[in-house]
């Protein structure tokens, strides 16, 4: 039988103060009854309960300090919780999810690199209303090449590239799948009395259901290739990924992945080398891809 998650049967309001428990301890090193009750607005005893069932749920998590007068990281700390680090990352440096921004304190220093600039979070409610309720939007778009002009999407993700925020989407104007800087995106309007055509949604986008598979190693340029492995957390020297084709060129240019067949680009910044160039052939964004070029077809070969 598979053994019952005593989280489970948790109300999601109690999880989420364990939770919190078990990051304060984890991460912070400690946490005091006090902290849940400002954190979630709850009585004393509520969170005496609260620390109580934690250490019934994960007995060598917490130790209870008298002298500080707090509960302390456990010599047998076993997560309770299953945390993607992105998430941890954020609570750390942001304080997301810990409770209305104008309170926010972050639990530890840190410096992020800013994005060129945030989208405006009146248009990204368009735009993610838009994907949620499966409908059109009407927007006026700027873009470099063009200019100004007035377009139909139909828009079914966001993508980060690292620098700025994208939307995919169906182009009614150019009858193609695109991806939308969202800072361009100006006076959007849902046209919620419209459904999309069978041919504008997302699983018609090749580049976005299609996935590619990349094999990354340590340049063959660069000195102490064993520190690369241990900062991109490769196993055997290679770091193995799979990716929809529709973010690979994103990707390989933030990592500065020299993808040349034969590892020619010599910056220190290109610590990685794309094993088999010819994985992303055909990816229409591999032209971000550091140093790719598309091999030259063979005309009129002999046969």
């Amino acid at each position: 039988m598979t053994p019952i998650n005593p989280l489970a049967e948790l109300a999601q309001p109690q999880r989420d103060r364990l939770a919190f428990i078990e990051l304060r301890v984890r991460f912070v090193g400690e946490i005091r009854r006090q902290d849940l009750v400002e954190r979630f607005a709850i009585q004393s005893a509520a969170a005496t309960r609260d620390l109580a069932l934690y250490r019934e749920l994960a007995p060598g998590n917490i130790d209870y300090d008298p002298k500080g007068k707090s509960y302390v990281l456990g010599v047998d700390y076993r997560s309770l919780f299953d945390y993607p680090a992105e998430r941890v990352m954020s609570w750390l440096t942001q304080a997301f999810g810990d409770g209305e921004p104008l309170q926010l304190k972050t639990w530890v220093p840190s410096e992020i690199p800013f994005r060129l600039t945030n989208p405006d979070l009146d248009v990204l409610a368009s735009v993610t209303r838009a994907i949620h309720q499966g409908c059109p939007l009407a927007i006026e778009y700027h873009s470099i090449s063009s200019g100004k002009s007035k377009c139909e999407i139909v828009p079914f993700a966001l993508i980060d590239t690292g620098l700025r925020w994208h939307v995919r989407a169906f182009d009614r104007k150019n009858q193609e799948f695109r991806d939308f800087v969202i800072t361009r995106i100006k006076r959007p309007r849902l046209l919620k009395e419209e459904s999309p055509a069978s041919h504008e949604l997302s699983n018609q986008d090749i580049q976005w259901t299609r996935i590619v598979e990349l094999e990354l190693v340590p340049h063959p340029n660069q000195p102490h290739p064993e520190i690369t492995e241990m900062d991109y957390g490769m196993h055997g020297g290679v770091l193995r990924m799979k990716l929809r084709a529709a973010t690979v060129g994103y990707v390989l240019h933030k990592w500065s992945v020299d993808c040349t067949p034969n590892h020619s680009l010599r910056g220190p910044e290109h610590r990685l080398w794309l094993k088999d160039s010819l994985a992303i052939y055909g990816v229409k964004n591999a032209v971000l891809a550091p140093g790719y070029s598309e091999p030259e077809r063979t005309v009129g070969a002999k046969k």
